[in-house]
């Protein structure tokens, strides 16, 4: 490590900036946000330096060529400039005079470097490459930047006046430290977020009767939709609530690569299944989450799609909330949309799809009770989500209830994820697609829309399926087994 990293206090300090262009106030940009006593020297200064050195008292402005007395007292010098030999000359009269100083773009001419920054005030985190790719610093930013909540830097500003209430209240370090972990961790922490200053009081006195009493503190639940299985289609929400979780309880159908982006250290409980495996059953899913936020944890409860789309979430937050339990709902990317995008399908369009329904092709009694005649009408559009197995019974009711057979179909399976697939059919060959086909995974059907009525083309990779009639009808006449049913239901892809 050639650079040791260390933060300047440069409160009340005098800073020089040596330039008058757009690098230097670039500089300017970031000098402002501390309270260091700025001054910039250059005999031209651009339109852009004047205007920030307009809003502030801190900078002062010298219209005039550079000398080294323009450095008398100063704590820090930039040196923001395109002429290289003046760059040098400057440099060097800051390192004569023992000041740190920071050539922009000449890390070879500097003795301390500018990192690529984070900034949450009075939370900052600094990211430095030793001025060996600062492109690369920069990517690390931005996913810091995606990570960490805009409002992040309240939780340190409401750190920092609690500290010598803490420190009066609890004498003893060790519990102190229990205190602040359960602080940083519990409901104090998203009221802080939330900006709920009153709430905030409460889950810290509650939160500090509960330690000096050796409870555990309030657990939480966050019921997180980890979308269609892409890791780059989470939220930024998902993603910070994956960060924060102390157990995850994790749907059989959520990728693994969603994973990734949780704590290493966090717990993992499985409790979905995906194919003909073995369940967990709902009533047993619901108390694992009561547990385990009794025991103080934060639970992500991680639901493929979103939580509020066939994911069972309201029977979840019922009997968190019965038992007292804090619990957020953190939306994800539906499989409806992803998949439609993911094969360039619109849902809607202006003039011709005005509408767009989302059904649920297989109940635990089997068949669900759909308006049938509805959804047979010409013109309308919707998605199926598992249907796979029931697919035979949803045709026949459709067909019965007036659905044209030569209707589109499309059926998206594994959609996101790298064995993506898409087959373009017409209803009434929807069953003996996905038969012949071998669809196993989870997959959803749209009905309805098409690539031709929206004068797009079909993906190359989209297949088109046209039935022989001389096959066997066997998948069409095929009765769903209780397991297919039982395997489609646990698809919930919300």
């Amino acid at each position: 490590m050639r650079y040791f990293p260390a933060f300047v206090n440069v409160t009340g300090q005098h800073v020089v900036v040596v330039g008058g262009g757009e690098k230097a106030a670039q500089k300017l940009r970031l000098l402002l946000k501390t309270e260091a006593a700025i001054t910039v020297v250059a005999p031209e200064i651009a339109d852009e330096v004047r205007e920030l050195a307009a809003v502030s008292a801190k900078v002062t402005l010298v219209e005039e060529p550079f000398t080294p007395e323009h450095l008398i007292g100063a704590r820090l010098v930039f040196v923001a400039t395109d002429e290289a030999a003046f760059a040098a000359e400057a440099a060097r009269a800051a390192r004569e005079r023992g000041i740190p100083v920071n050539v922009v773009d000449r890390p070879d001419l500097s003795s301390f470097i500018v990192p690529a920054l984070v900034d949450r005030d009075p939370i900052v985190v600094a990211i430095g490459t030793e001025g060996a790719s600062p492109i690369l610093a920069q990517e690390i930013r931005g996913k810091l930047e995606a990570w960490l909540p805009a409002h992040f830097g309240r939780l340190g500003r409401a750190a920092a006046r609690l500290r010598p209430k803490v420190q009066e209240l609890i004498a003893d370090f060790d519990i102190r430290r229990r205190l602040w972990n359960a602080l940083l961790k519990g409901p104090w922490r998203r009221s802080v977020l939330a900006g709920d200053e009153v709430q905030a009081e409460l889950d810290f006195e509650d939160t500090v009767h509960r330690i000096k009493n050796g409870r555990a503190p309030q657990g939480r639940v966050s019921l997180v939709g980890a979308g269609p299985g892409d890791p780059d289609l989470l939220t930024l929400r998902a993603q910070q609530r994956l960060q924060e979780a102390d157990v995850i309880v994790i749907d059989g159908l959520v990728a693994p690569e969603i994973l990734e982006h949780a704590r290493r250290d966090a717990k993992h409980i499985r409790v979905g299944k995906a194919g003909y495996g073995t369940a967990v059953a709902q009533s047993e899913i619901n108390q694992i989450l009561i547990r385990e936020a009794r025991q103080g944890q934060h639970v992500v409860r991680l639901k493929g799609g979103d939580p509020f789309i066939f994911g069972r979430a309201v029977e979840e937050m019922t009997a968190l909330r019965a038992a007292g339990i804090p619990v957020e709902i953190v939306p994800g990317i539906t499989a409806a949309h992803a998949c439609a995008a993911s094969a360039e399908l619109p849902l809607t369009q202006r003039e011709r799809i005005r509408q767009f329904s989302v059904v649920a092709g297989a109940t635990a009694d089997g068949l669900p009770d759909l308006d049938w005649k509805a959804l047979a009408r010409p013109g309308q559009a919707f998605a199926i989500y598992m249907g796979v197995h029931n697919a035979p019974a949803l045709t026949k009711e459709l067909l019965a209830h007036g659905a044209d057979p030569e209707t589109n179909v499309v059926i998206v399976e594994n959609g996101t994820r790298a064995n993506e697939r898409a087959i373009e059919t017409r209803l009434a060959d929807l069953p003996a697609a996905i038969s012949e086909r071998s669809i196993r995974g989870p997959s959803i059907i749209f009905v309805g829309l098409s690539w031709d009525a929206a004068n797009l083309t079909r993906p190359s990779w989209v297949e088109v399926f046209e039935h022989d009639e001389t096959e066997s009808e066997s998948a069409k006449q095929r009765k769903p087994t209780p397991e297919d049913i039982a395997a489609s239901l646990y698809w919930v892809a919300g």
